[in-house]
């Protein structure tokens, strides 16, 4: 029964953390990407351990290739000299030796083998994990990108489907501005059928006129001509005027 009772909390609790990760699917990769991280700083310290044991092995080989060389040496020189029993221990040490550099350097070539082979798989690894990561990254984006679309063309219908429709706000805010416009429109020509234009022409021609006069006086005055006027009559009144005294005097 507990155990029952356990494994319906923990379905619980799956589901709720599964619900988390799908709500929040950047921050899972993030934590994926730093164990990632993680497991290949522990790779590489195994490695850089295995890279120190090749090392020793190849610094091995060295030395021994030095002591076989200067024991096959020795042992020529004891047996040139007639030194048997010298050169037959030389002799002996350098088989010992010779044993030992043929065995070392086949560690050595297995351990740098290996090592290659650890760094191409390393590698292999680094490689496909990366490009999953930018897969999945792609991925989200593109599921953010599509939800987001999903979401405005639910808007879209819904918006289709109630703006247009009988007794909405707009066709009421339509009708009662078309109503406003009207009124207006009639009011506006109401007014400007009461107003007497008679009056406001004839003060319209009384300015004109006088506008007219004092052009032409000015005219006059300075002895100059306007096109399209008739001739200016004050020359002839100035010649009667100077004739008038005349007959006053003849008739004295």
């Amino acid at each position: 029964m507990f155990t029952r009772l356990a494994n319906i909390v923990r379905g619980f609790f799956s589901l709720f953390i599964k619900g988390i990760e799908k709500r929040n699917p950047e921050a899972l990769l993030e934590l994926e990407q730093e164990n990632l991280r993680k497991q290949i700083g522990s790779y590489n310290q195994s490695l850089a351990a295995h890279a120190g044991l090749a090392e020793r092995l190849m610094s091995q080989v060295r030395k021994l290739e030095a002591d076989e060389a200067d024991l096959r040496a020795k042992t020529k020189a004891h047996l040139r000299a007639g030194n048997q029993a010298a050169a037959a221990q030389l002799a002996l040490r350098l088989q010992t030796v010779t044993r030992e550099l043929d065995e070392n350097r086949k560690q050595a070539a297995q351990a740098d083998e290996t090592y290659k082979n650890l760094v191409k798989a390393r590698d292999v690894a680094m490689n496909a994990a990366r490009a999953k990561i930018e897969s999945l990254k792609g991925a989200i984006n593109d599921m953010k990108m599509k939800n987001a679309l999903a979401e405005m063309n639910e808007m879209a219908a819904g918006m289709i489907g109630t703006i247009g429709g009988s007794g909405d706000t707009l066709n009421r805010l339509h009708e009662m501005v078309e109503e406003e416009r009207t009124k207006a429109a009639g009011r506006a020509r109401v007014a400007k059928d009461s107003v007497d234009m008679t009056d406001i022409n004839l003060k319209e021609s009384e300015q004109q006129a006088l506008a007219d006069q004092a052009l032409a006086d000015f005219a006059a005055a300075e002895g100059l001509s306007i096109e399209g006027a008739a001739p200016a009559a004050p020359a002839t009144s100035r010649t009667m005027g100077a004739a008038t005294p005349q007959a006053g005097s003849e008739s004295a």
